[in-house]
């Protein structure tokens, strides 16, 4: 399976019914109690893109596209309109929105991530695919210029410092970002509504591990 870095497009998206998935086990003992136990340390999305009354031309930009990533054989990127940004949804993008460590004088490549919390427990989701041009970073709340003090490779998510940060120093980023996504089919089934639009009622999409 190979990444094809491109978004799925995103006026196609834009409505699609999705969110997290967990997998959880769980093992009801003889006097009632459970056990509960997750093999997945992270949780992964699903979407359905399925389409409403469309234009026939956005059919066809679907159908090209999937038939682009041979169907289920290559993943892409996919923007989830429900999160894809480092701070809230009425906020803007700001160089402090997450924490992705603190600085040692030694470490010099700090993964992007985002912190989903609710009372003291938390979970950080890695973003392995940050959106070119929208990544900013601070040092201390300090804004820092890319390409003079530091690099991101939009690959990845991971941001690089030309000089690890100093001890104690606290490592912030904001970004926009998207979901490493392939579909969750191997066919699309479309209909001619009428002579100007069509339906393509079922296009699932699955997170990827990357």
């Amino acid at each position: 399976m190979t990444f094809h870095d491109v978004r799925f497009p995103t006026s196609l998206s834009f409505g699609a019914l999705g969110g997290p998935e967990r997998r959880t086990e769980i093992v009801t003992l003889a006097n009632g109690a459970e056990e509960r136990n997750s093999p997945w340390a992270h949780s992964r999305r699903r979407y359905d893109a399925g389409l409403g009354l469309r234009s026939l031309d956005d059919l066809e930009a679907l159908v090209a596209f999937f038939e682009a990533r041979h169907g289920q054989l290559h993943a892409f990127r996919w923007k989830d309109w429900g999160d894809y940004r480092s701070c809230l949804a009425s906020g803007d993008v700001s160089d402090t929105d997450q924490l992705l460590g603190i600085g040692d004088e030694v470490t010099a490549a700090f993964q992007l991530v985002k912190r989903y919390g609710s009372g003291p427990s938390f979970y950080e989701r890695p973003v392995k695919k940050p959106v070119g041009g929208t990544v900013i970073v601070a040092l201390d709340g300090v804004p820092q210029v890319e390409g003079a003090a530091w690099s991101v490779d939009i690959s990845t998510g991971i941001v690089t410092f030309d000089h690890p940060p100093d001890v104690g120093v606290e490592v912030t980023a904001g970004f926009e970002f998207d979901v490493p996504v392939r579909f969750d089919i191997d066919r699309i089934l479309t209909s001619v509504a009428s002579f100007q639009a069509g339906d393509a009622p079922d296009v699932p999409v699955v997170e990827v591990r990357l």
